[in-house]
């Protein structure tokens, strides 16, 4: 079954916001990583002043919602703005309707990363698409 969740970006308050929606929604954070705990990566440098923001975290809100979120870093999330900091998030059962998904949505749009497989263990892809809507598409298998 596919699931659909917000995905927040922020510019430097994400863990100051997600304690906030903790304080609200109840729950405790099923993931915290920071840019500074990432494995090095070819091309990749995170500077000091980003290690401590938050790289991804996640809320359960409740069995069928997770509210996630992040802070900008490095250049790939340069262009973030207030307003454009929502994306929609969907957890597919299959590395096939992760394709078919991918290469639908990003007819006409943006891929701002391709799908591949990642260190945090899910192939994964971002895009927005022809309407400007930001797009993230994610398989594990081990949570299928």
């Amino acid at each position: 079954m596919t699931q659909l969740n917000p995905y927040l970006t922020f510019l430097g308050d994400c863990e100051t916001a997600f304690n906030f929606y903790k304080s609200v929604f109840g729950g405790e954070f099923t993931y915290l990583g920071r840019f500074g705990e990432m494995p090095p990566q070819e091309g990749v440098t995170v500077n000091e002043a980003d290690k401590d923001k938050i790289m991804h975290i996640s809320l359960p809100i409740n069995s069928n919602t997770i509210l996630m979120g992040s802070d900008t870093g490095g250049d790939w999330a340069n262009k973030t703005l207030i307003g454009n900091n929502i994306s929609l998030s969907l957890n597919v059962d299959s590395k096939a309707e992760a394709d078919r998904l991918f290469s639908a949505l990003s007819e006409g749009g943006t891929i701002t990363m391709p799908m591949e497989d990642t260190f945090w263990g899910d192939y994964f892809g971002m895009l927005t698409d022809k309407f400007k809507i930001n797009w993230m598409i994610s398989f594990n298998d081990k949570q299928s």
